[in-house]
């Protein structure tokens, strides 16, 4: 059975892609800690998640320290302050260069242990440029060549909505993922982008959101 390595924050898109994956594949979550405000959060959420799915595919997460201080700065991922709220535009929320470090972490652990297969859990709705079909497809030939092994990277979910994906897979333990970017005590806060548009995706898929917020659903 071919190993794959899947990009894996804790958050519901790539929480539910190593359930979808493990269907076929050995996997295992590599989560990349850059030092950002809500990592050790997330962290845990991903654990327990992989945890209680207890998929006899799905190895235990391997952390890669990351760290991106010296390069963000003060800004706002790192300091956990000014994050944007439910009613900011998605640009606000960009992160510089965010795939290029993900997976050229996740590139050298794969030339390391010999997997040629990465994947990360993107969505249709995603706007940035470092999530496109096009880009993946030149970002795997170039740490192809860089290592000089062979990578290829997937990204199964492009053309799917997180409604979708928690209509499909409501049956997992959705509430256990973390998708926030200003966590309060393990919680969501209920008011950041990441929390809106979580809530949204619950409504539209007309799914029961067991998810615990701070704030509560808006």
């Amino acid at each position: 059975m071919t190993t794959i390595a899947v990009l894996a924050s804790g958050g519901l898109d790539s929480a539910v892609l190593l359930y979808d994956m493990a269907s076929q594949h050995d996997v295992v979550p590599l989560y990349v800690a850059k030092g950002l405000a809500w990592e050790v959060e997330e962290q845990r959420a991903l654990e327990h998640f992989v945890a209680r799915l207890a998929h006899p595919q799905v190895q235990a997460p391997v952390i890669l320290p990351l760290p991106v201080g010296g390069l963000y700065g003060n800004h706002w991922s790192v300091t956990g302050v000014g994050v944007p709220a439910a009613d900011r535009p998605d640009a606000e929320v960009f992160l510089p260069a965010r795939n290029v470090l993900l997976f050229t972490a996740a590139a050298i652990w794969c030339y390391r242990t010999g997997v040629q297969h990465m994947t990360v859990g993107s969505l249709e709705g995603n706007p940035f440029p470092d999530a496109t079909d096009e880009f993946f497809n030149d970002l795997a030939r170039l740490l192809s060549t860089a290592l000089s092994h062979p990578m290829t990277i997937a990204a199964p979910f492009r053309h799917a909505s997180k409604a979708s994906l928690i209509a499909r897979f409501q049956h997992l333990p959705l509430e256990l993922t973390l998708t926030c970017n200003a966590p309060q005590g393990g919680q969501h806060c209920g008011g950041c982008n990441k929390c809106y548009e979580r809530q949204q995706a619950f409504a539209q898929a007309a799914v029961a959101d067991r998810t615990p917020y701070a704030r509560g659903p808006k």
